[in-house]
């Protein structure tokens, strides 16, 4: 799902938290640095909401 980012998001991020990258999924692999379910994640890792115009959502994301 791809989610475009406004003032508002950055800045809900920014309050709150939120991560939405790959790197913070339980299905991450540390050691492979790819996703255990072997889900491509170009557009996942390194996500960044307070420098991007997008954030694209992985359906299995669940923040470990």
């Amino acid at each position: 799902m791809i989610t475009r980012v406004d003032d508002r998001l950055r800045e809900e991020a920014s309050r709150y938290r939120l991560r939405f990258g790959c790197e913070h999924c339980f299905a991450w692999n540390d050691e492979t640095g790819r996703c255990s379910h072997e889900f491509p994640n170009d557009e996942h890792v390194g996500v960044e909401a307070l420098r991007s115009d997008r954030v694209v959502f992985c359906k299995e994301f669940e923040l470990r």
